[in-house]
């Protein structure tokens, strides 16, 4: 534009009709014109030079004569410092990255079997990290739960084959094992330092494509109960760095570059619209579980764990409501040998109490068993024909042998019930009749 405007005014100043007694008054004033055009030309140019000179920042770039202007920064590119993790200094956000980006990993495997017994292959993808040098790496239980074929892979594209050395799914752990040493670990730090409205950092692979992904943002909140998708009710805390399917199994850091969480959940609805929802996401504090993790690398399963012995079912509104029975956990079913049987504790007794914990449903019976430990000696208030008691009870613990005990204990329980009775319903009884999962403890 301003190179044709030029000669638009170039012919304009020049006439071929003109008297040769006008050139020269012509020509003089166009030879002015044109220098004042080569000087603004020459400047322009000039300018550039110094920009040049300068660098990016310098740069004017016109555009048609108008003046319009792109400045550009010359700042050259930041180095970012790989600073050392020792809890004393706090680093910035792409330090805290630098510093762990190699303790992070994606985990993938195959799930088999699909809810119809039919056997299929569909990869699944999760994160974890490395707890210790030798090739421990720590992940959920939802990520590795019913797959096989478990590998895990760095940053540096290296993959290897993982086995499952334990889990706990009550708590949504997990522990795998590679076959390397000297590997890069998280520093662990002490999550009941955390603060609502500390910085946090997120590593982990969302979507299982967008792989070693961060994301920062604040705690929102500590000691979230949520009930995850299984059932099982866990401690949280809340976050709103993006937490998304992928991420699961992933480390949460602060900005000390030391893990205090496993990123585990996040909301996608609330329940009872399609309302879409941002910016809620949840880790599981490390101090909760880093215990847990110690026993399932030594023994292969969490030690201590309490275990009552009982099969337990919801109190329905309406049984409280008509007949005046009190809220609690009811029992449908007795373990032969276990601290309940010992107690006497009995099918149809109503759980109302745990030492001085008022108890209005079987999830909060089971929390109030989990604050206690195998070997503990706690106080069960119940209720029957009318009456209450108090019985005491030395906790069992949960181990292999328990677990397939409590299996085939809700297996005969579900296979005396009558067809009918088999779905979930409240009955006369005012009872569940059908024993989930999770409700038996």
């Amino acid at each position: 534009m301003y190179f044709n405007d030029y000669n638009k005014w170039d012919d304009q100043l020049i006439d071929p009709s003109a008297t040769p007694a006008a050139a020269p008054v012509k020509v003089k004033k166009h030879s002015t014109a044109k220098m004042v055009a080569l000087c603004l030309v020459c400047a322009l140019l000039g300018g550039t030079v110094g920009a040049a000179g300068m660098g990016a920042a310098g740069l004017l770039a016109g555009f048609g004569g108008t003046g319009t202007t792109i400045n550009v920064s010359d700042r050259g590119p930041t180095a970012v410092h790989v600073a050392r993790v020792d809890g004393q200094n706090a680093m910035t956000v792409d330090q805290v990255y630098a510093a762990n980006l190699g303790s992070v990993v994606g985990v993938n495997g195959d799930v088999k079997t699909n809810y119809w017994g039919q056997v299929v292959s569909n990869p699944v993808a999760g994160s974890g990290f490395v707890i210790t040098s030798d090739g421990y790496i720590l992940t959920n239980y939802h990520v590795i739960d019913g797959v096989d074929d478990l590998k895990v892979s760095f940053a540096d594209g290296t993959t290897y084959d993982a086995t499952l050395v334990g889990g706990e799914e009550a708590n949504d752990i997990a522990v795998l094992k590679i076959d390397a040493s000297g590997l890069q670990t998280v520093v662990v730090g002490n999550s009941d330092d955390m603060k609502v409205g500390q910085q946090v950092v997120a590593i982990g692979n969302p979507l299982g494509e967008l792989t070693f992904t961060l994301t920062a943002g604040y705690v929102s909140a500590l000691d979230r109960n949520i009930t995850m998708s299984d059932g099982n009710t866990i401690n949280v805390m809340q976050t709103d760095a993006a937490i998304n399917s992928g991420n699961s199994g992933g480390p949460l850091f602060n900005t000390y570059g030391e893990c205090i969480g496993i990123t585990n959940a996040k909301y996608s609805n609330n329940g009872s619209t399609n309302a879409s929802i941002e910016g809620i996401g949840f880790a599981i504090p490390i101090n909760d579980v880093i215990d847990m993790v110690s026993d399932i690398i030594e023994k292969g399963y969490v030690t201590g764990k309490p275990n009552v012995g009982i099969l337990m079912e919801e109190v329905s509104n309406e049984a409280i409501q008509r007949y005046g029975i009190p809220d609690g956990a009811y029992i449908s079913a007795v373990l032969d040998g276990s601290c309940a049987d010992k107690a006497g504790i009995q099918e149809g007794d109503i759980i109302t109490a745990v030492d001085d914990t008022a108890i209005t449903s079987a999830d909060e019976l089971k929390e109030a068993v989990k604050a206690h430990k195998a070997g503990e000696k706690v106080n069960f208030t119940l209720w029957r024909n009318n009456e209450t008691l108090t019985v005491a009870a030395t906790l069992d613990e949960y181990d292999q042998a328990r677990s397939e005990a409590m299996d085939q204990l809700q297996k005969s329980y579900q296979e005396s019930l009558q067809p009918a009775q088999r779905q979930p319903s409240t009955g006369n009884s005012g009872f569940s009749t059908w024993p989930f999962g999770n409700f038996w403890w």
